[in-house]
C-alpha cells in the first residue's frame, strides 16, 4: 500500500566552525548569502522503491575510486551512471605523485604504473621555438611521480575492482528529495525510484546534487582546450617529457603517454564558449589553424589522432569562497570532485584532487559506519573542513596561473618568457602542492 512521506526539497546548510576562515562569518550571515525559499511536498513512497545504503552518483574518476576505497574498508555502495557504459571517450590526464599515492592507497596504482611512461622533466619554449626553460622532475624533488595515463585505462581499471553488479547503467538522476526519516529519495529518468541511507554525489561539473545543495553553476573561465591523443602504431620518437609552448592568447602541450600514444592539448581564448563542436574534421582544421606556424611535431602529432580523440572543452571553474559558498555535505548527502570544486587544469590536479577526496572521505566514512566513534553527518562535515583548505587555494591558483599564461597582453607575454619563466619560476615551490600523504586502505 502507498504511504504518504513529507519530502524536504530545500533546507538552510551549515557546517560546524573548525577553521576561522572557512568561518569566518557567523551563522546568520551564512544563512542569508543562501538563503532560499523552503518547498515542502507530499510524494509518495511506493512499495516498490528500492533500498540502497549507500549510493554513488556517476561512474567518472571520483564515483570509481569512491566505491573502490569504500569496498576496501569493507562497506559497500552501488554506483548510477547515467550513461551507457563507461565515460571512456576522454583522452588523457596527467596524475603527479600526490594522484599515484592516492592510487596506491587504493590498490590500484602498479597494475597502471606498468602501463603509461614516467616523465622525466618539462621543457617550455616560445611560439618561435626559442627554449624558455628546461628542468628535471626529480632534481629538485626526488620523490615526484609525473606519468600521463588515458582516462578510459584509469577508469576500467577501477571498475574492475568493483562486483559486476555494483554500477548500474542507463541511470540519469532525474530529482533528488530528503525524507524526514532522514533518508533520500532519488528519481531516474526511468521512473524509477531509489531510496538511499547516504548518497555521494560525483556526478561532474554540471552536478544536479550541487545545484539542489544550493551551488551556483561553474563559471567560465575565459578560454577552452582542444585535447587529443596521437596515435602512432610503430613508436613515437618522442622524449618523456612535458613539451609546453607559449604564445599570445594560446598556448599548447604535449606529452608522451606510452611507447605508441601522445597526449596534446591546445588552449585558446575566447569571450565565450560558444557552440558545441563535434565534427572531428573542423575540430581537427580549428587546432591545426591555431598552432600553424608552430611546431611541425605538435602538427604531426594532430596529423597522428584518430577522429574519436579529439575533442573540445570549455574550462570552467568554482571557487568555494569561505562563510558563502554551501558546505560539502547537507545531512546525509555529500559531493567529491568536480561536483563540489571544479578547477581549470593549469596544476593538473583535477583528477589529483578527486582521487585524494574519495580516499579521504572513504575513511571518514568508515569510522562512522564500522568503528561508530562519529555520526554519518559529523564524517561528512569533517571530510568538508579537511578538504576545503586544500582545494580552494589550489582552485584560485590555477585560475590565476592560467591568466597570466593565456594573456594576450604584449608586455605581458614578453615579461613571462624573458623574466618570469627563465629566471623566477622554481621546481620545488611550483609542484610543493603534489605533497600529500596516504596511508593504505587495506
Amino acid at each position: 500500500m502507498a504511504a504518504s512521506v513529507l519530502m524536504l526539497q530545500k533546507c538552510p546548510l551549515s557546517l560546524p566552525s573548525t577553521t576561522s576562515l572557512y568561518h569566518s562569518r557567523n551563522y546568520e550571515t551564512k544563512t542569508r548569502a543562501r538563503a532560499r525559499p523552503i518547498c515542502l511536498s507530499i510524494v509518495n513512497a511506493q512499495s516498490d522503491v528500492k533500498k540502497e545504503d549507500i549510493v554513488i552518483i556517476g561512474a567518472g574518476i571520483a564515483g570509481l575510486a569512491t566505491a573502490v576505497s569504500l569496498q576496501r574498508l569493507g562497506i559497500r555502495s552501488h554506483v548510477l551512471e547515467q550513461t551507457e557504459t563507461l565515460r571512456t571517450e576522454g583522452t588523457s590526464l596527467t596524475l603527479f605523485k600526490n594522484g599515484w599515492k592516492a592510487l596506491d592507497a587504493i590498490g590500484v596504482g602498479s597494475n597502471l604504473r606498468s602501463q603509461f611512461l614516467e616523465i622525466q622533466g618539462m621543457v617550455i619554449k616560445s611560439e618561435d621555438g626559442r627554449e624558455l626553460r628546461s628542468f628535471n622532475f626529480k632534481d629538485e624533488d626526488e620523490s615526484q611521480e609525473v606519468r600521463a595515463i588515458e582516462r578510459r585505462v584509469l577508469l576500467e581499471a577501477l571498475a574492475n575492482q568493483l562486483p559486476s553488479d555494483a554500477i548500474s547503467f542507463s541511470s540519469k538522476l532525474s530529482y533528488i528529495e530528503r525524507s524526514d526519516k532522514g533518508e533520500t529519495l532519488l528519481k531516474l529518468k526511468d521512473d524509477t525510484q531509489m531510496s538511499a541511507k547516504i548518497v555521494i554525489a560525483c556526478d561532474g561539473i554540471r552536478s544536479p546534487v550541487a545545484k539542489w545543495m544550493g551551488f551556483p553553476e561553474p563559471r567560465y573561465v575565459g578560454h577552452f582546450a582542444f585535447r587529443g591523443l596521437g596515435f602512432y602504431p610503430d613508436g613515437h620518437p618522442f622524449e618523456p617529457k612535458v613539451n609546453y609552448t607559449y604564445g599570445r592568447g594560446v598556448r599548447a602541450v604535449y606529452v608522451p603517454v606510452s611507447p605508441t600514444k601522445v597526449y596534446w592539448s591546445i588552449l585558446y581564448n575566447s569571450p565565450s564558449p560558444g557552440p558545441k563542436i563535434t565534427d572531428p574534421s573542423l575540430l581537427r582544421q580549428i587546432t591545426t589553424e591555431l598552432v600553424g606556424n608552430w611546431s611541425t611535431e605538435l602538427l604531426n602529432i594532430i596529423k597522428s589522432t584518430p577522429d574519436d580523440r579529439i575533442v573540445r572543452t570549455p574550462l570552467v571553474d568554482r571557487w568555494l569562497w569561505p562563510g558563502i559558498s554551501p558546505p560539502a555535505s547537507t545531512g546525509k548527502v555529500v559531493l567529491v570532485g568536480d561536483a563540489w570544486h571544479p578547477m581549470t587544469p593549469n596544476l593538473g590536479q583535477g583528477a589529483c584532487c578527486a582521487l585524494e577526496d574519495a580516499v579521504v572521505l572513504a575513511k571518514k566514512l568508515a569510522q562512522a559506519i564500522k568503528f561508530g566513534t562519529i555520526s554519518i553527518e559529523d564524517a561528512f562535515m569533517s571530510y568538508g573542513r579537511e578538504r576545503w583548505p586544500r582545494i580552494f587555494p589550489l582552485a584560485v591558483r590555477a585560475n590565476l596561473v592560467g591568466a597570466f599564461l593565456q594573456s594576450e597582453n604584449p608586455l605581458v607575454c614578453s615579461i613571462r618568457n624573458n623574466i618570469v619563466v627563465p629566471k623566477l619560476v622554481r621546481v620545488g615551490p611550483m609542484l610543493e602542492h603534489t605533497n600529500f600523504e596516504f596511508e593504505s586502505l587495506y
